[in-house]
């Protein structure tokens, strides 16, 4: 097989989706580096860019 195809990976998750806090994820484009919070509980879920402290994204390295 080839080279792999998918853009997202997650880079840590935590807690389980029928708990309160519910499943929390963060999600990193390989081709940009960008990295975001995916929070699902039950049956809603949401996405957001993850910040530093300036309002900037956090961008990890990526593999080119």
């Amino acid at each position: 097989m080839g080279k792999s195809t998918d853009r997202f990976v997650v880079k840590q998750k935590e807690g389980a989706q029928l708990t309160d806090s519910g499943l929390m994820q963060v999600i990193v484009d390989k081709e940009t580096g960008v990295n975001y919070l995916w929070v699902k509980s039950g049956y809603a879920g949401g996405l957001t860019v993850l910040v530093d402290a300036e309002g900037k994204p956090i961008i990890s390295e990526t593999e080119k």
